[in-house]
C-alpha cells in the first residue's frame, strides 16, 4: 500500500467499501499502488496495469489494455464507442466484487502477462476518424488552419475530431470549431 493513495479510500465516497476490496485484490496480485489522475493505479515495472474509479451509478477496475484481454466472462464493457484501449469492470455493490475475486484476479493476472509480452493494441489511425463536413469546410477555407491542425500531434486531432463530431445539430458543431479554433492555431490541444 501507498501511503500517497490512502486518502482516496478514507474519503467519504458513495463506493468506499467497495474500493477497499477492490484494492486488497489488486495488491493481492503483486502490483504496485501508485496516485494517477486522482486515482489509484496499479503498475508492474513501472507500467499502467489497471485503475480504480467510480461514477454516479458504479465503481469501476479499469483495464488500459483490456481490448487484448481475452474476457472469459464477458464482464468487460467499452465505456463508450471512442475507447480503443481500456476496458472496465462495473460493480454496483459489495457483493458483486466478493462473487468475482476469483475471476476480478484472473483477469488482473492476465493484464499483467499482456503488459509484460509487451503487446499493443492496435489503435485507429487519425485518418480513420471521421472529419465533421463543417470542420472540413474551415480546413479548405483556411490554410493557416489546416497547417496548424496537420502540424497536431495525432491524439490532440483525434481530441478535437471527437469533441467536433459529438453535437448532434450543426451550430452546435460549428460553435466548438469557433471556440477551438484560436487554440490550433497556437498548437494547442483541446484540454491544454
Amino acid at each position: 500500500m501507498n501511503s500517497k493513495v490512502d486518502f482516496f479510500f478514507n474519503k467519504a465516497s458513495k463506493w468506499q467499501n467497495e474500493y477497499k476490496k477492490l484494492r486488497t485484490i489488486i495488491l493481492d496480485c503483486g502490483l504496485d499502488e501508485e496516485l494517477k489522475w486522482g486515482n489509484p493505479c496499479y503498475t508492474t515495472e513501472h507500467n499502467n496495469i489497471v485503475l480504480i474509479h467510480g461514477f454516479k451509478e458504479y465503481c469501476a477496475l479499469l483495464f488500459f489494455k483490456g481490448a487484448l484481454l481475452k474476457d472469459a466472462k464477458s464482464i468487460l464493457i467499452q465505456q463508450t464507442k471512442n475507447v480503443q484501449a481500456a476496458r472496465q469492470i462495473r460493480f454496483t455493490n459489495e457483493q458483486e466484487i466478493d462473487k468475482q475475486q476469483a475471476t476480478l484476479k484472473a483477469y488482473i493476472k492476465e493484464a499483467i502477462k499482456v503488459e509484460k509480452a509487451g503487446l499493443k493494441v492496435s489503435l485507429k489511425k487519425t485518418s480513420e476518424f471521421n472529419i465533421p463536413e463543417e470542420f472540413k469546410n474551415k480546413l479548405d477555407k483556411n490554410a493557416d488552419l489546416e497547417k496548424a491542425f496537420n502540424a497536431l500531434t495525432p491524439g490532440r486531432q483525434r481530441a478535437y475530431l471527437l469533441h467536433f463530431s459529438q453535437p448532434k445539430q450543426s451550430q452546435t458543431c460549428v460553435s466548438r470549431i469557433e471556440k477551438s479554433i484560436p487554440e490550433i492555431l497556437e498548437g494547442k490541444g483541446l484540454n491544454d
